[in-house]
């Protein structure tokens, strides 16, 4: 099973540059979404019906802002939301059950420069961790793929020591990172490339970033430790445009 994981930054306008071409070079069982920045009654019907694909749309009360979607070939026992006003109104957290998996589909907050928005963003993280906690408690395995928002390490950004002061690359979001990683996490993408650098899903459109693969790696595919067995791969797919940001992906074995 493959599942993909895009920030469209605006599914509106990444339809007009090439966004209904991964159903069909890439093929994906699973494709979650973030920064959609629409209602599903806004889309045209080539956006939402998609042959073979059911969608799920979580959108937040601002128009044009943030917002989650999941298409599927496979549907759902069950979808719902974080579960905190907070987050839920704008539209960061869809948690769907497969039955063998639970896919959450996240778009974390960007905490903003000289820190604006650094506390909410925390709050969001440590909401999320519990409530993922809780499903593994349960029984539950767990598939968080998103927009995380984080460079985790100094390889997963081209420049670290010009950006210690960025967003994204505050060291508390790094900490936090580190900390969800030790309590039952796997980044499955840098278990497989451990030393390797370049690898990056996002690229400011300034200054011809991605030409120059100045990039950052802040979304990931993680799963929780009793799953990690099931993945048989995970990919950066940087080939794949019409957002700043690129696909990633993992396929499982269920």
């Amino acid at each position: 099973m493959k599942i993909y994981s895009w920030n469209v930054n605006g599914i509106r306008a990444c339809a007009k540059n090439g966004f209904l071409d991964i159903f069909a070079k890439e093929n994906p069982d699973i494709l979650a979404l973030q920064e959609t920045k629409a209602e599903i009654g806004q889309l045209p019907p080539e956006i939402v019906e998609i042959d073979g694909y059911k969608c799920y749309f979580h959108s937040a009360q601002k128009r044009g802002y943030s917002g989650t979607a999941i298409y599927t070939k496979i549907e759902p026992i069950s979808i719902e939301n974080l579960g905190d006003e907070r987050f839920d109104n704008e539209g960061r957290t869809q948690i769907a059950d497969f039955g063998k998996f639970v896919l959450v589909n996240c778009y974390f907050p960007n905490s903003q420069t000289e820190r604006a928005r650094l506390d909410y963003k925390l709050k969001f993280c440590d909401v999320l961790l519990g409530k993922l906690k809780k499903m593994i408690d349960s029984g539950k395995n767990i598939v968080l793929v998103g927009d995380y928002n984080i460079a985790h390490t100094e390889l997963d950004i081209k420049n670290p020591k010009n950006n210690t002061e960025s967003p994204g690359f505050y060291w508390e979001e790094r900490e936090w990172f580190s900390y969800f990683l030790k309590n039952g996490f796997r980044d499955v993408f840098r278990e497989r490339h451990p030393n390797e650098p370049n690898w990056y899903s996002w690229w400011s459109y300034r200054t011809q970033a991605r030409d120059r693969n100045v990039g950052w790696r802040i979304d990931y595919c993680c799963v929780n430790d009793d799953f990690a067995e099931n993945v048989k791969n995970a990919e950066i797919h940087a080939d794949v445009f019409g957002s700043d940001h690129c696909p990633v992906s993992i396929e499982i074995g269920v």
